[in-house]
């Protein structure tokens, strides 16, 4: 596909980190640019700055998703990319000791199940929901291409550590989601990519001391530091533009294969 004022895109999780590297990387193409996020302030700001559309957005809510989309569409046409960055991590055992007591309590469900709620069935609902305008589009070159859908991952879809069942659960599913998509849509010329990336300077790191990324980015065999955002939305940007890109699964982490703890 190739990227220019034409083409319009859709980013959930747009307001910050991932997503918002992305958006930029976009609209430095040229392309029309939507951010969908719960982060109002820092969504609507970013959306001026590259002079895109910001719609609030919970990837949870059908309405919310449904109405978000018509915001975007509305001032850009129906996107051609849809970027699906949103998502949250949670670190729980499945079980644990309480010291005070010596009484073990179980992973609770009810973080459990949001984790799953926002990180796979958020992804799934975004990525359903953009299909269908998709579909109904031309194709926009020779190959038939009428869009393509980048979902985001992780390495830890593979190599989990301890205390991530929900969230390697979750990056699992959207993985495993991303063939059968891509089969589902193939014969309407829509890929689907999922990018899963090792250990990102996001603001999931915000809160970690110095030292603790220190050492955390020195687990990295090469190169050995936290990615950059800018990075993912580069590989982000190339996967719009490759066309022989295609129901994939790419780790994007400097060959590192996460330790148990």
């Amino acid at each position: 596909m190739q990227l220019d004022q034409n083409i319009s895109a859709v980013v959930t999780g747009g307001a910050s980190g991932l997503g918002a590297a992305t958006a930029r990387a976009l609209a430095a193409k040229g392309v029309k640019v939507a951010l969908l996020d719960l982060n109002a302030d820092a969504g609507a700001k970013l959306a001026k700055e590259l002079g895109g559309v910001f719609a609030e957005c919970d990837v949870t809510s059908e309405a919310s998703a449904t109405n978000a989309l018509a915001a975007a569409r509305k001032a850009h046409g129906q996107e051609r990319i849809l970027v699906n960055c949103a998502g949250i991590g949670v670190a729980k055992r499945i079980s644990r000791r309480i010291k005070e007591t010596n009484a073990i309590e179980p992973h609770d469900l009810a973080t459990f199940a949001k984790v799953i709620q926002v990180n796979l069935i958020g992804t799934f609902l975004m990525m359903s929901k953009s299909a269908v305008g998709m579909q109904e589009t031309k194709p926009v070159n020779a190959d038939g291409e009428r869009g393509v859908m980048i979902c985001t991952s992780s390495v830890a879809a593979q190599d989990g550590q301890i205390g991530q069942v929900a969230y390697s659960a979750s990056k699992g599913g959207v993985a495993a989601m991303t063939l059968p998509v891509a089969r589902d849509l193939s014969r309407d010329g829509i890929r689907v990519v999922t990018i899963m990336p090792g250990l990102f300077l996001t603001p999931m790191f915000d809160g970690l001391p110095d030292e603790a990324q220190k050492s955390l980015a020195a687990s990295v065999p090469f190169p050995s530091r936290l990615g950059s955002p800018a990075e993912y939305a580069a590989l982000a940007v190339h996967i719009c533009e490759n066309v022989m890109i295609n129901g994939e699964c790419i780790r994007l982490d400097g060959a590192l294969r996460m330790a148990p703890r």
